[in-house]
């Protein structure tokens, strides 16, 4: 079984939902706290082990290059004035030498065809997919990392799901599983279905964003037809797949937060504030007197 050394990231949506402040900043570049969204991101990854990160990028991303990259300037002038601590993290966001590969998707074909961009980069080994709108905090290790462990276990291709209320399964993707009920964190599956009527739904585990996936996804993606809103979508082409190869929903251990609007973003921003090892109770008294004074 060949190890999971490479992810890919599609950051090349507008972001049309959080607009206007996506017009000049790539929304994956939207401060969630103390950094930006995507850098929850590739930490998550970092910490399963991956090695090499591939940014399916658009016009107007040049920031996200940018910042994993060094930055000589900023960083001598840290160095110069003392600020250890800040220069620090700063060094820490930047990727190392080798370990980042940035492909553009030049028309909006949707996120099958984003992560198809990214084909000739993955080659033949298998690789996660990470939404980088969808910051996911990890209980006892990072989404990512859980399913990496997971997927030595049962190789093949997983989803990441969390359940969600009955009354609530219209609003998501779910996954279909081979047999009804509760069969702990790894769940075969033998489909999906894209908000589903509530009296229908086949599961309450909606899919999170988080995919490992084997490479033959890349020929199915190569001869996919539009599906829904006219795109290349991903979902498609796993579904295909599933007729060839085992497809796991794995229950991680978390909580996911949703940056794809207004108000998800502001769950996103509170609920990283009030997480943070340092300012976590700063953060709190904040929101409490803000809450107050509203």
């Amino acid at each position: 079984m060949k190890p999971v050394r490479k992810a890919v990231l599609p950051v090349a949506g507008f972001g049309t939902r959080v607009l206007p402040a996506t017009k000049a900043v790539p929304k994956e570049m939207l401060t969630v706290f103390d950094r930006p969204a995507l850098q929850y991101v590739v930490d998550e990854a970092r910490e399963a082990g991956i090695e090499h990160f591939v940014f399916v990028t658009g016009r107007g991303k040049q920031a996200i290059e940018d910042y994993f990259d060094k930055a000589f300037e900023l960083e001598t002038t840290l160095e110069a004035k003392k600020k250890d601590a800040i220069l620090a993290e700063v060094r820490a966001a930047a990727l190392p030498p080798g370990a980042s590969s940035f492909t553009r998707q030049q028309a909006a074909l949707g996120l099958g065809h984003a992560v198809l961009c990214a084909r000739d980069i993955i080659g033949d080994e298998p690789f996660a997919v990470l939404l980088p709108d969808v910051i996911v905090k990890g209980k006892g290790g990072s989404c990512l990392k859980q399913m990496v462990d997971a997927y030595t276990q049962v190789g093949g291709n997983i989803i990441a799901v969390d359940e969600v209320p009955q009354e609530r399964v219209n609003q998501y993707g779910v996954i279909d599983p081979v047999t009804a009920g509760d069969q702990g964190p790894l769940v075969k599956m033998k489909g999906m279905v894209e908000k589903p009527p509530i009296d229908q739904a086949p599961s309450r585990l909606k899919i999170t964003g988080r995919y490992i996936l084997q490479p033959q996804v890349f020929d199915l993606l190569a001869t996919q037809t539009p599906g829904a809103g006219g795109e290349i979508q991903l979902t498609d082409a796993m579904q295909r797949l599933m007729g060839a190869q085992d497809f796991h929903a794995f229950k991680y251990a978390g909580q996911d937060y949703d940056c794809g609007d207004k108000l998800l973003y502001l769950e996103a921003f509170a609920a990283m504030a009030l997480a943070h090892p340092e300012l976590g109770a700063k953060a709190r008294a904040v929101l409490e007197a803000t809450l107050k004074k509203a």
